[in-house]
């Protein structure tokens, strides 16, 4: 647990930021958080999932065609696979994996189809490759593709084509591995690899799905490579050569957005984007210092960098997806440029409407960020606005940030110093954002159909499943950025 407190500044506005100014500071003792600004009901509690002094975990919200599936584990006793349709009567244990106390599993859950596939281990078969249909029966083992008690060490998957296509990692010596292709359609029969890399090791970690292909990298001395793979034999190709040596894809773009990537390519990070073919992979740019994708807007990508070893702000800068050139947005005040380790960073985003909504980090050598706090942007100076500062800091807590998809993005605030973390809602501006739940810790928002799904600890400190419906109303409640 770790808190910073801000003090009594106000950070109204960024409409002077510009290229490297601050914004104002003004005195703040007129405002109050309200306890609610949403009424009990709006939010409630789909099911008591975890009894109380569980110690218990809920994870991996996971949506398979209008079924919600999570796990939980408990110290103790193991591990349970749950599905919900989203009532109490409809929240029901799938299959218990007892597995060793402590351990977390099943995980990696994946929706293809009707059905769900995740990782998981046990003392016959060791980590291997299950599905399931949600019944118990149909919970089962996909393939011992490691036969015996050992694990196989497979990579994340992803669907493809309607199937599961995933990487595995057979070592080769004590130190090295090389990874194989393989898909599954969940069953043992139909679980093959697809093609084996022999002369290859160095796949990156970063992958993208661009329409029906899973587009992935391999970074070798000899040069990076863009492939892609529609999970068979024939369709798994390389599209094009980025680099003639060795060079580290920095990070991809989220799902749903223009797909793009970052290399590292030494003191250069180049942007590109893709679309699968080799004349649609295009280098956009390239900026002499590390850059991170922020997320895209209209024709535009935006991406943050630390201006300066010294002032330690978070620089945005825009690029165009059409090639039109690049220019810096603004730059975000850091008081805490002074620590040797406060350096920012962008931990979540999510685009809603016209605006990116992000969360900022001020790093710290603590196990904790010194300070986290909520920003938007509409990709201008004048448009880029804190909504929330937080004056505590959860141990562990990742502070999400999520679209509805109806206007409204949920994320989780602590507005008092001693804490806890609640769920709130955000408009996009201070004035219309307040409290949703009293809950604490809300974490793995998930949409399935008109409901977004979330986990949150109750006041026996456990974690439950909470919902509320997409589209809510609720009066906007008081929540001042410190």
């Amino acid at each position: 647990m770790h808190a910073r407190n801000w003090g009594a500044l106000l950070w109204l506005s960024l409409a002077g930021v510009g290229c490297g100014g601050l914004p104002e500071a003004v005195e703040d003792g007129s405002r109050e958080v309200t306890a609610q600004a949403c009424p009990p009901g709006v939010a409630s509690r789909v099911a008591a999932i975890t009894p109380p002094g569980s110690a218990g975990f809920m994870g991996e919200l996971t949506n398979v065609q209008g079924t919600l599936y999570f796990v939980t584990s408990d110290f103790d006793t193991g591990s349970v696979l749950w599905r919900s349709d989203g009532t109490e009567a409809g929240t029901v244990p799938v299959k218990t994996f007892p597995g060793p106390p402590g351990v977390y599993q099943p995980t990696n859950l994946v929706a293809v189809g009707n059905r769900l596939f995740f990782q998981t281990r046990t003392d016959a078969t060791g980590m291997e490759l299950w599905s399931s249909d949600g019944t118990e029966d149909g919970t089962q083992l996909v393939k011992d593709i490691t036969p015996g008690p050992a694990d196989s060490v497979l990579d994340k998957a992803y669907e493809v084509n309607g199937r599961l296509v995933f990487f595995r990692w057979v070592p080769v010596s004590s130190s090295e591995s090389r990874p194989e292709l393989w898909r599954s359609d969940g069953t043992s029969a139909g679980t093959l690899r697809v093609r084996n890399f022999r002369a290859f090791t160095g796949l990156s970690y970063d992958k993208l799905k661009v329409g029906n292909a899973l587009l992935f990298f391999f970074s070798e001395e000899t040069g990076t490579t863009l492939w892609s793979t529609d999970g068979t034999l024939a369709g798994t190709t390389p599209v094009k050569q980025l680099d003639a040596g060795f060079t580290y894809v920095r990070g991809v773009s989220r799902p749903g957005e223009p797909p793009l990537f970052i290399l590292d390519d030494g003191p250069n990070h180049e942007v590109w984007k893709t679309n699968g073919t080799a004349a649609g992979t295009l280098r956009l740019d390239s900026f002499g210092k590390p850059v991170n994708l922020l997320g895209a807007l209209g024709s535009y990508v935006y991406l943050t960098s630390v201006d300066s070893p010294v002032t330690k702000r978070l620089r945005i800068d825009r690029l165009s997806l059409n090639g039109g050139g690049k220019a810096q947005v603004t730059t975000l005040p850091n008081p805490y440029a002074s620590d040797e380790y406060a350096s920012p960073a962008v931990r979540m985003a999510a685009v809603s409407g016209s605006d990116l909504f992000f969360s900022m980090v001020i790093q710290s050598d603590a196990p904790v960020p010194t300070n986290v706090s909520l920003w938007a942007t509409n990709g201008t100076a004048a448009g880029t606005r804190m909504l929330f500062n937080n004056r505590y800091v959860e141990y562990g807590y990742p502070y999400p940030v999520f679209a509805t998809g109806t206007g409204q993005v949920l994320f989780g605030g602590a507005p008092d110093e001693d804490g806890p973390v609640l769920p709130y809602f955000t408009r996009g501006s201070v004035a219309t954002q307040g409290q949703l739940a009293d809950v604490f810790q809300p974490q793995s928002f998930t949409r399935v159909g008109n409901r977004i799904f979330f986990t949150a600890l109750d006041a026996t400190d456990e974690g439950q499943l909470w919902s509320v419906p997409a589209t809510f109303s609720c009066p906007p409640g008081t929540t001042p950025v410190r």
